[in-house]
């Protein structure tokens, strides 16, 4: 509990002691090597998927992360860090070892992802994670032309995106395809212009194909639209009194 205590009062804090937290991890190469595959299988990562997680202990190992993404894990509004809630647990478990082996930069990430010690704790969190309701309070588009964005991004996204994130931004398991229904406009919007841009070195080569040609404008309605899906029976109920968004 000391050290949970310790990485919480770390986080309230960052950027500015995250970088002393711990070293960063040695960076691997990613998509801009020739060699480069996305998910290739090996290390830690397959380790850890083929560990059954146990939830009550992920519930545990979880609270390092909800000092940023927050305990229901609904992440921040301002796309600063991600809604996790009702993710894949192959993605979660695929994108935790990928920060641990140095093959995707974040280290905001990293200080906390490494205090997860082994497979079975990187198994135990995201099956929490993935028991989670989604929130229905997330960052939207709040433009005035909202509805021309979204009818836009939904037109894109229906002709390119679909395929693999579903009908609902369900996304697909087994092939490491994120859930992208609740999650936060201004996320969405960040890590797709920086896939585009070559930034996001663990990034899958066939998802920056399809929006390489992409202009801002573009990524900003099919942003505005991927953040107006939901999931049914995924997503969390209503509070009482308040409204659906």
């Amino acid at each position: 509990m000391k050290k949970i205590l310790v990485l919480a009062i770390a986080a309230a804090l960052i950027p500015a002691t995250a970088a002393l937290a711990a070293p960063p991890a040695e960076k691997k190469a990613g998509i801009e090597s020739k060699d480069y595959k996305w998910n290739a299988q090996e290390g830690e990562k397959i380790e850890a998927l083929t560990k059954k997680g146990d939830k009550k202990a992920g519930e545990e190992g979880y609270e390092i992360c909800g000092a940023c993404h927050l305990p229901s894990g609904a992440g921040r509004p301002d796309g600063t860090f991600p809604q996790l809630a009702g993710q894949h647990t192959t993605v979660l478990i695929k994108q935790m070892a990928d920060i641990r082996a140095g093959l995707r930069d974040n280290p905001t990430m990293y200080p906390f992802a490494k205090e997860l010690h082994d497979a079975q704790e990187l198994a135990n969190v995201s099956a929490y994670i993935e028991s989670l309701c989604i929130p229905i309070d997330h960052g939207h588009y709040e433009g005035a032309d909202a509805a021309k964005q979204i009818a836009t991004g939904k037109d894109l996204y229906e002709k390119q995106c679909k395929e693999c994130h579903g009908a609902n931004g369900e996304g697909q398991k087994d092939k490491f395809y994120p859930v992208i229904a609740g999650q936060h406009y201004k996320y969405l919007l960040r890590q797709m212009t920086e896939i585009r841009d070559g930034h996001r070195r663990n990034a899958n080569p066939d998802m920056v194909k399809v929006i390489k040609p992409y202009t801002n404008d573009q990524l900003v309605a099919i942003s505005a639209y991927q953040s107006s899906l939901v999931m049914p029976g995924n997503m969390c109920k209503p509070k009482a009194g308040g409204k659906k968004k």
